[in-house]
Order: C-alpha cells, then sequence, then structure tokens
C-alpha cells in the first residue's frame, strides 16, 4: 500500500534523542500502514543507522535510512527525504522532537479539507529554573512557521524548488520555504491539533555566543527576498540596532584616542558602558542571581554585540546583501 503521509527527519549525530522521536511516532492514531518515516543522516554515522534499525525491528514500524556522506545541513536532507517519498503528503519534524500521537491524524484532517500547507503547534516546556537562552530558545513556540512541525503536499514542494541548499545550517532555511509560499501566493494554513513538544535540551552558558554565527544567514534570506525581510524578521529590532550603536561607541572611543580627542573618548566609553549595562541587567532579570550566573553574564553581554555585528558583515560580504 502507498503510504498517505511521509514524515522526513534530518538528523546529525543524535541517535538517542532520534530514538525518542521514533517511539513517539510509534504512538500515532494512524496505522502503521497509513505512513512512512525516512530518517536522513546528514553525517552517514553507524550508531544512527542502528538506532534506526532497531527501532524499526522492534516496533514494525516503515523507516528508510538514507546516509549523507558528506553534512551538507538540515536543508539538503529535508530535500533528500521527500523527493524520493512515496506518499504525496510530506510531513517534517526534528530528531529532538516528540510527536504527539493525534499529529499525523491531525494533519490529515486539514489536507482534507483543502490545505496545501499546514503549521502545526510547538511547545517547549522550560526547566524548573530556565536561563536566558532557554526563554530565548522558548520564542520557537510563537513562530508562524517553521520546519520542526509542517505539512506540505508534495506537488507544492515540487512547484518551489523545496529548501535552499545555501542554507547549510539550521538557521533561515524555514523562513526562506515560507517566503517563496508566499510569493506564490500558496496559502499556509495554522493546524493547532498537530501538536509536537520540543523539549529543551541543555546547552553551555556560552551557547549565545556560539549562535551568533548562524546570523550570517540574514544577508542570504535579505537577498534573496529584501521585502518580506523586512516584514516578518523580527530580529532587526531595537536590539540589534543597539548592538551596531555599541560596537560604533567603541569604535569612536578607538578613534578618538587615536586622534587625542579626549572627550570623544570619554564620551564613546559612556555609551558603552550605559547600553552594556543594559543587556547585562536584562539578561540578569529573568533568572535566579549568583556569582557564577553573573560573571557569565557579564561575559555574555560583553561579548555578543561583538560578535552579533561581525557575523552579519561576514554574511553581508559573503553574500553581497548590504541590509540593516
Amino acid at each position: 500500500m502507498t503510504p498517505q503521509i511521509s514524515v522526513i527527519i534530518p538528523t546529525y549525530q543524535r541517535p538517542e534523542l532520534l530514538r525518542k522521536c521514533l517511539t513517539a511516532l510509534v504512538q500515532q492514531t494512524l496505522s502503521p500502514a497509513q505512513f512512512e518515516i525516512l530518517v536522513v543522516d546528514d553525517g552517514d554515522q553507524p550508531q544512527t543507522a542502528l538506532a534506526v534499525r532497531k527501532v524499526a525491528q522492534e516496533t514494525g514500524l516503515s523507516v528508510r535510512y538514507l546516509a549523507q556522506p558528506e553534512r551538507r545541513g538540515p536543508a539538503a536532507a529535508r530535500n533528500r527525504g521527500w523527493r524520493v517519498a512515496l506518499s504525496p503528503l510530506i510531513a517534517f519534524t526534528d530528531d529532538d522532537c516528540i510527536p504527539d500521537p493525534n499529529w499525523l491524524a491531525a494533519a490529515l484532517a486539514g489536507f482534507g479539507q483543502g490545505a496545501s500547507v499546514l503549521t502545526g503547534r510547538l511547545t517547549m516546556p522550560l526547566p524548573e529554573r530556565p536561563t536566558a537562552h532557554d526563554r530565548t530558545t522558548a520564542l520557537l513556540e510563537t513562530a508562524e512557521f517553521i520546519t520542526a512541525n509542517l505539512f506540505c503536499k508534495r506537488s507544492v514542494l515540487d512547484s518551489v524548488g523545496g529548501f535552499d541548499e545555501a542554507f547549510d545550517s539550521a538557521w533561515r532555511e524555514d523562513s526562506e520555504l515560507q517566503f517563496k509560499l508566499l510569493r506564490l501566493g500558496i496559502p499556509i494554513t495554522p493546524c493547532p491539533e498537530a501538536l509536537i513538544v520540543h523539549p529543551m535540551r541543555p546547552a553551555p552558558w556560552y551557547a549565545p555566543l556560539r549562535d551568533e554565527r548562524k546570523n550570517r544567514y540574514d544577508a542570504l534570506l535579505y537577498r534573496k527576498h529584501p521585502d518580506l525581510f523586512r516584514q516578518r524578521i523580527p530580529a532587526y529590532s531595537s536590539l540589534v540596532r543597539r548592538y551596531y550603536l555599541i560596537v560604533s561607541s567603541v569604535l569612536v572611543s578607538g578613534m578618538a584616542v587615536i586622534a587625542g580627542e579626549r572627550t570623544m573618548v570619554f564620551a564613546g566609553l559612556t555609551c558603552w558602558l550605559l547600553l552594556t549595562l543594559t543587556l547585562l541587567i536584562e539578561r540578569l532579570w529573568s533568572q535566579a542571581f549568583s556569582w557564577q550566573s553573573l560573571g557569565q553574564a557579564v561575559v555574555l553581554s560583553v561579548a555578543t554585540p561583538f560578535l552579533s555585528v561581525y557575523w552579519r558583515l561576514y554574511g553581508a560580504v559573503k553574500y553581497r546583501a548590504l541590509y540593516w
């Protein structure tokens, strides 16, 4: 029998998380014959292949394992999955997600009502003592279009060319697909009954600094869809503008030192200090205080603006996109 819907799961070196995701799919209210699962391993890891094989043997699920020897990112992995899927209906989720038992049934109901693209609901339970990074990550719950919980007709994916594989990390590839759909006037229908739980994974305190490198893809997204970028990407708010102002203040102070302008040196450093203190207070406001958390917050507040601006300018040069 041809499955009614195909589930595409990109993965990279997280076999235990993948196993939990696949185990949750065993609990779907649909019959196992009604859906297939394609796991696309973006690293060709033996442990991942073994995990997939064991789950398939233990549960009887229809799971296909596709190895992608060279790491090319989740966009390329999703493309490889949906292009060989057997069903005309495609479901996307991630290896660290837990689908609700009614997830696929809700999507089929939505397609039955004439939808071409469906976006499900995602929830990210916070830990008992969330960090500022946890709270920022949990904002995914409010995103209007995320590949962790997305359903598309295969014909729609064909019409837009799928995901842009130039986005070779997990950042902005979902927005780029959304913008292509919007440009073609393809309706995107919310389907809140299709629920995904995305557990909050522990992250080191310096994770926000590491994640700043993703911002280089903003320039690529802007180059392809400048109007929609300005309308729908909230990152270019007062926070990012403050980052630019902080970096500019330090640069002005440095040039003033060379020019011997003490007043400008003082003004620039004062501006930098006040804006950095604002970032520090905002970071500490939502988390429990300790001397360790204070030290970490100081490092993050001082370093983040410079890394953020650096990666945005790096992207602007790489993708030849002048944007603000």
